[in-house]
């Protein structure tokens, strides 16, 4: 559990930046709704069905999974608390004004760095917990890929 609430507070962190990066400002509640996110997506590759998946089909169940938590924050934090954190309304293929599919296809695309970045998180905090037990086995494994192989993987459907 100490685990998913530090990949929860690092994967927040890290969309609370991009969207800063995107939009120029953010809202609290992101922290939290992308933290969610995070940590739903990096749950596909835990399930060994999905494990082994082509990068591309991770990255649309990552999407969808992205536009569900959206859709749904969105209606409670815009629709029913009031709090304008976002509106699509004048976006194309909007529903509500909460999801878009503009920003849907941009999930797509920013699947492979989500996977890549809650994976890499898993390895960290998995190679920090050995280190402070002074493990004896042998160090874990570096992170079995680059964000570079990932969208390579990615585009060439593997």
């Amino acid at each position: 559990m100490k685990r998913i609430l530090i990949l929860w507070i690092v994967l927040g962190a890290a969309y609370v930046t991009i969207e800063v990066l995107w939009r120029g400002h953010t809202h609290p509640s992101m922290f939290v709704v992308g933290g969610l996110c995070g940590v739903l997506v990096g749950l596909i590759n835990q399930i060994p069905r999905f494990y082994r998946a082509p990068v591309v089909v991770q990255s649309l169940i990552g999407a969808a999974i992205v536009l569900i938590v959206e859709f749904l924050s969105g209606c409670v934090l815009n629709l029913w608390l009031g709090l304008g954190v976002w509106d699509y309304s004048g976006q194309f293929g909007n529903i509500l004004g909460q999801v878009c599919a503009g920003y849907a296809v941009l999930w797509v695309f920013l699947m492979p760095f989500a996977i890549w970045a809650e994976d890499t998180g898993r390895w960290l905090i998995h190679a920090w917990d050995k280190l402070l037990r002074r493990s004896t086995g042998p160090p874990p494994q570096y992170p079995p890929y680059t964000i570079r192989r990932v969208y390579a993987d990615f585009f060439t459907g593997k």
